[in-house]
């Protein structure tokens, strides 16, 4: 009798030790699991050329992570996707444009980091030399508050004007304190610029006018905005993220990814100058 009961003790003691064993078995492939599985960004962004981003893509596939493209056809939508927690991150906008909207609408995100720069350039069907403007010269310049205010800036790096201390990011005509080479500015919309270049001897254009009348801002600008000034860095471009996300490890990987030399090399290749790396 007594050899039986240690015999059935013993049975009991490996069906426990085995029924342990499975347990813990299946918590290392539950574990396993969730650490295979497979992070997804949703990241928004605006146009429909995307091609940047496709290797991007590819290089955080190799770390597990499905970048998904959400595209937006107007600047306004991004960011309250992003606050709402339609999506993970945006990259579309500047610095000078997100700090604007998210104060004026009490959104809570933080930039993550600096992607590119659409540079502002000044142009001229006249001159090759910026140095060669005569004194008194008609310039044309933007008539909204941002990018007319831009292109003030431009032209005091240029040395021609100098504005107000503390005007930030939207001087006016008015905030000139000094008008080195007597410049007669005209303000207009930036649309009509192209148009005017042959009534006036130089002219201000923002990025996206001057590519859309058939200018490559490097190459044919005779000034144009340099990424190392300080009073270029608003216009920046940035990927932003939600602020309580601005530590998440996975959206991390997604800026780690951007800001590589190959990335560089990509927007050379496929902007050629029309956006410069900004990082």
């Amino acid at each position: 009798m007594k050899f039986k009961k240690i015999t059935t003790l013993l049975l009991a003691g490996l069906i426990t030790i085995t029924a342990l064993s499975g347990c813990g078995k299946s918590k290392t492939t539950e574990v396993s699991k969730v650490s295979d599985k497979k992070q997804v960004i949703k990241l928004g962004v605006t146009g429909d050329e995307h091609k940047l981003w496709d290797g991007i893509i590819k290089k955080l596939a190799k770390e597990n992570i499905d970048l998904q493209l959400i595209t937006f056809s107007d600047y306004i939508r991004p960011n309250e996707a992003l606050a709402n927690g339609e999506l993970d991150a945006n990259a579309f906008q500047t610095i000078a444009y997100f700090k604007k909207f998210k104060a004026d609408h009490k959104l809570d995100l933080v930039s993550l980091g600096n992607t590119i720069l659409a540079p502002m350039g000044i142009y001229s069907k006249t001159l090759k030399d910026i140095n060669t403007l005569k004194d008194g010269g008609k310039v044309a310049i933007p008539n909204d508050a941002s990018n007319g205010g831009r292109a003030l800036i431009l032209l005091q790096d240029v040395g021609f004007i100098k504005l107000k201390a503390g005007v930030g990011i939207t001087p006016t005509v008015k905030d000139i304190i000094k008008n080195n080479k007597n410049l007669k500015i005209v303000e207009m919309a930036a649309t009509q610029i192209p148009r005017s270049m042959q009534d006036v001897d130089i002219v201000v254009m923002n990025n996206g006018v001057a590519v859309d009348a058939g200018y490559s801002p490097l190459k044919d600008s005779i000034y144009i905005e340099d990424v190392k000034k300080e009073s270029v860095k608003n216009y920046f471009n940035i990927i932003a993220v939600k602020t309580k996300d601005k530590d998440n490890e996975t959206l991390k990987k997604l800026i780690k990814a951007y800001q590589t030399e190959e990335t560089k090399k990509a927007i050379t290749d496929i902007y050629k100058g029309s956006s410069l790396p900004a990082f």
